[in-house]
This record gives C-alpha cells, sequence and structure tokens, in this order.
C-alpha cells in the first residue's frame, strides 16, 4: 500500500541512521544521539564519511539549539509562532531525531476532554469489572511517560483552560495520579512535552501563568529575507512534488520568486522597495501558504495544462490564499493588484491572470 505522507521517522530514515552510526556526542538517556546530531539533523550538514543530510529547518540555528537544549532537561517545549511557520514540522523532525517515534500525538481542539491527556476507560470493561488496569485506555501521554518518550501536543491554546491545567502535574512532577486505582505512573527518564501554540489565531483559550512556567517558550518566527523564504518553498515544494508524483517540470526560480514577493509585501504592508504602503489582508500569507499555491498551481498544470507551471495555473492558488474574508479581502487585494502587480513589467501575465478570477 502507497503512503501518502509517511512520518519524519520513515521518511528520514537513512539520515537518521548515518547520523546515529557518525555521532560521537554523548547520548543523554533515552535519546538515539547527541543533541548535536539532532541540530545537525534539523539544519543539515555534511558528515564525517561524507553523507549529506538536508536541512529540516532553513532559519536560525540557535532557535533550534534551544530548543534541542531545553528538552535535555526537565522543562517541556513550546513551539510559538504565527501559523505557518513551521511548529508542527519541527515538532514532528525534534521527535523523529530524539526518539525515533514521533506517532505519540494529542491533536488540540476546543473538543479534547481530560481522557486525551490523562486516560480513559473501556466502559464495557469498566462496567463489568469495575475500575482495574484492563479497562484502563492508555493515551499518548501515558505511554510517553511510561517508555521515556516525547510526547506531542498540538495547537495547545485551543484545549480549554480546565483541560490544559491536567499537564501542570505532568509537566512538574512527573507523575500521572490514577485515583480510582489508587496508583500512579512514573515517568521514566527521555520523557518530554513538545507542544505547538500560535499567537495569531489565538484559539480557545490562553495558557493558564501556571502552565506557562512549566514550558520554556521558542517563538518561530517569519523567514528573515526574500532568499530565506524562496529556498524554503522550493525545498518542500520538491519533497512534495516526489511524494505526490506529480506529471509536471519543477517550477522555474522566478515563479517562486513572484509567489513569495507577492505574500511577503502583503504579509509587510509594503512593497519590496519601500515606496509603496499597502493594506494587508485577514489571512496569514504564510510561507506555509505559499507552498499551497505553488503545489495547488502544479497539479492544475500537471492534469489540466502543458506540465509546466504557468502564471495562469498559479492565480487561482494566490487569490484562495489571499482572499479569505470576500469584502474585505476582495478589497485589499484588487487594490493589489491594481497599484503593485499591474505597473510591474514582467508581472502582466499573473495581472491578467488574477483578474480573471477576482470579483
Amino acid at each position: 500500500m502507497d503512503i501518502l505522507r509517511q512520518n519524519a521517522a520513515l521518511q528520514f530514515e537513512e539520515e537518521l541512521e548515518n547520523l546515529k552510526k557518525q555521532d560521537t556526542g554523548a547520548v543523554p538517556t533515552g535519546w538515539q544521539m547527541s543533541p548535536l546530531s539532532v541540530v545537525t539533523y534539523l539544519m543539515g550538514g555534511t558528515l564525517k564519511n561524507k553523507f549529506e543530510v538536508t536541512p529540516k529547518y532553513i532559519g536560525n540555528r540557535r532557535l533550534m539549539e534551544i530548543a534541542v537544549a531545553t528538552l535535555t532537561t526537565d522543562r517541556a517545549l513550546l513551539l510559538y509562532g504565527i501559523p505557518g511557520t513551521g511548529k508542527s514540522w519541527v515538532s514532528e523532525h525534534l521527535t523523529a531525531a530524539i526518539t525515533g517515534d514521533p506517532s505519540l500525538l494529542i491533536q488540540g481542539t476546543a473538543g479534547t476532554g481530560e481522557e486525551a491527556i490523562r486516560y480513559g476507560w473501556n466502559y464495557a470493561k469498566l462496567l463489568a469489572e469495575g475500575p482495574t488496569e484492563g479497562a484502563l485506555v492508555e493515551t499518548p501521554m501515558m505511554r510517553g511517560m511510561k517508555q521515556g518518550k516525547i510526547v506531542r501536543i498540538e495547537e495547545l491554546t485551543r484545549i480549554s483552560a480546565d483541560v490544559q491545567d491536567t499537564l501542570i502535574t505532568i509537566l512538574s512532577e512527573k507523575i500521572m495520579p490514577i485515583p480510582e486505582l489508587s496508583a500512579e505512573v512514573q515517568a521514566v527518564k527521555g520523557f518530554n512535552v513538545i507542544a505547538t501554540a500560535n499567537n495569531r489565531d489565538k484559539g480557545v483559550n490562553d495558557l493558564s501563568s501556571a502552565l506557562k512556567r512549566r514550558f520554556n517558550t521558542v517563538i518561530l518566527p517569519v523567514p528573515n529575507t526574500p532568499e530565506e523564504e524562496i529556498n524554503i518553498v522550493q525545498t518542500r515544494v520538491a519533497s512534495q512534488m516526489k511524494a505526490l508524483e506529480l506529471p509536471a517540470e519543477l517550477p522555474g526560480l522566478e515563479e517562486i520568486k513572484r509567489v513569495v514577493q507577492i505574500f511577503r509585501e502583503l504579509r509587510n504592508g509594503v512593497t519590496e522597495d519601500g515606496r509603496t504602503k499597502l493594506k494587508t489582508p485577514s489571512s496569514t500569507v504564510s510561507t506555509a501558504e505559499a507552498i499551497s499555491v505553488v503545489n495547488s498551481g502544479l497539479s492544475l498544470a500537471a492534469h489540466f495544462g502543458n506540465g509546466k507551471l504557468s502564471a495562469h495555473d498559479m492565480a487561482s492558488g494566490l487569490v484562495g490564499a489571499i482572499v479569505k474574508d470576500p469584502v474585505q479581502d476582495t478589497v485589499v487585494w484588487n487594490e493589489y493588484l491594481e497599484t503593485v502587480v499591474k505597473t510591474r513589467e514582467n508581472w502582466k501575465d499573473i495581472y491578467r491572470a488574477c483578474k480573471e478570477i477576482t470579483f
């Protein structure tokens, strides 16, 4: 069976094995490689045996060093930033490199209950036997504590405050009480938690001050330079094209540059040359959405075009990514098209293509 998307530990298995073989650093208890090798896995590099490790995070190396150093202590890690800055991506790759198992995941939503974090019950067994160990349903958190592995929590701020606070004892005391059995689960060395939260869409609840104190926070910023963002988009698009087996040509650098420039200008509220101030849309116009725009365009080119990405293929993705509010964002987008895109000599094709599908 073909897997649409393998987890990071399987997808980059060869890199992880080479890193472990070449590792000469001190390996913390419960880890499969040294902190320095984890950072090399994230940032990329050439090993002593000339094996090339591809970069998973393109940005400030110090941020990754801080994140990895945090996980060597008893402090949990909170990756914070606007949507599309790679929080989930970094979380998965950190876990894949450290424990080799990024599957212990709790997805935070408004409906996430206490039983999703601590433990649940098999109610048929509970009614038949009463509260017994056999009737207990383990959560990823409980398995992570027992096995000494890292547990990931996505969108922590979407979980209600009272459920969030069930983490306090787990993070501070490293135990999970089970009062129904007069027992407790004690965390094995290697256990820790990586949570993600975004500061643009605050979700359902902010974190309590008590819970914030249990985390070290690393803020993942948007890419600093156009070159950095272009590199990210190029790398991720090439990877996803291979995984999806799209019968299209890799997009040219100029097409990716245009998408990135549009996103950066609308995100920053000013043109690249600093001469024209712009209104910003309600959408985040993040790097992740830029990747999605290019991938969508490639799919159109592959299945309904000549296999080569064109402005016409990208236009629908651009409009869909930017115009989230049909009233406010349409005004912002049309103004940008008329005052910026239309005036650029080599952008006539993208201007016409976007105007065709913009209401």
